[in-house]
């Protein structure tokens, strides 16, 4: 199975702490690298996983919420300084589009060496924003103090597995297994045909990966992530904070569990701790009395799809 994984550079909220940086991870997708949200330290936070500067191509921010988004420009800057010559493009509500140039242009009046493409995201719609040979990805309209989406990324499905003992068997040439995989029979010397299904297994099924933060409570956002294999919701506090959770349009763990029960999720992983929590063991206790299958991010995790 190709790789589709999840690298967590940061899972805190607005307010850093020692153990926290700022929210930020990396969907790692058939040999691809895409960024969700850009925290503060994303440059440093990058180096740190060994990740590949060069195979990150696109930027998914959230929201405008400086948790969000103010590790942006450094990254760009970065990026200049290593030579970097391909393209960077960055999804984001229309409202980054000004204030992101206005960085550019005052801090890199200068050739940086490659170009930054702007895509504007409207929170408001479920849809497409982007889409290549291995993935889709998709908006998620959530429900925050300012214009938020989420966004779920799905894998496109991959060919089938070629079947070793049946191409021993009939003795055909390596060179025609990527015909054979993408749905043509085999014709033997002597004019028989083996039949494709013969010659392979089912495709792996394609996975999902849902990335849901900011936002309050949403009793229908299961239905827009349904059936997701690995769901990320925000877990802002405990459910003794639930007023506080209602203030800030932020979601307790209890509540991120119970969208992903209601979803029918393969997995849930927590994020966006308060500050306030030294031990996030409490949310993590509480999500999985709803949906035993829960996880707490933390900085450096990597967790398959």
């Amino acid at each position: 199975m190709e790789t589709f994984r999840v690298h967590i550079l940061g899972c805190g909220s607005a307010l850093p702490t020692i153990r926290h940086f700022s929210s930020m991870q990396v969907v790692e997708c058939r040999g691809k690298l895409y960024m969700i949200d850009c925290g503060e330290g994303a440059q440093l936070q990058l180096r740190r996983s060994s990740l590949s500067f060069e195979k990150l191509g696109h930027i998914f921010i959230t929201h405008l919420h400086g948790d969000h988004c103010f590790g942006l420009i450094g990254l760009i800057s970065t990026f200049g300084l290593l030579g970097r010559h391909a393209g960077l493009h960055i999804y984001a509500p229309a409202q980054l589009e000004p204030m992101l140039k206005a960085q550019l242009d005052m801090f890199f009046n200068y050739d940086i060496g490659y170009e930054v493409f702007f895509h504007p995201v409207d929170t408001s719609v479920q849809q497409v924003v982007f889409e290549d040979n291995s993935l889709t990805v998709e908006t998620i309209p959530l429900e925050h103090r300012m214009p938020c989406a989420g966004y779920l990324f799905r894998e496109k499905p991959g060919l089938p597995h070629i079947r070793r003992d049946m191409i021993d068997m009939y003795g055909i040439p390596v060179s025609q297994i990527n015909n054979i995989k993408a749905g043509q029979d085999y014709t033997l010397p002597d004019g028989t045909v083996i039949k494709h299904q013969q010659l392979v297994t089912p495709a792996d099924p394609p996975r999902s990966y849902a990335y849901c933060s900011d936002t309050r409570y949403m009793p229908g956002l299961h239905e827009m992530v349904r059936g997701v294999n690995t769901l990320y919701h925000e877990s802002t506090y405990a459910q003794d904070k639930l007023s506080s959770a209602e203030k800030y349009c932020h979601s307790t763990a209890a509540q991120a569990a119970t969208v992903a029960r209601d979803a029918q999720a393969g997995k849930l992983l927590l994020g966006h701790y308060s500050a306030r929590y030294s031990d996030e063991s409490i949310l993590l206790k509480e999500a999985r009395e709803v949906f035993p299958n829960s996880f707490l991010t933390d900085e450096m995790k990597v967790f398959d799809i």
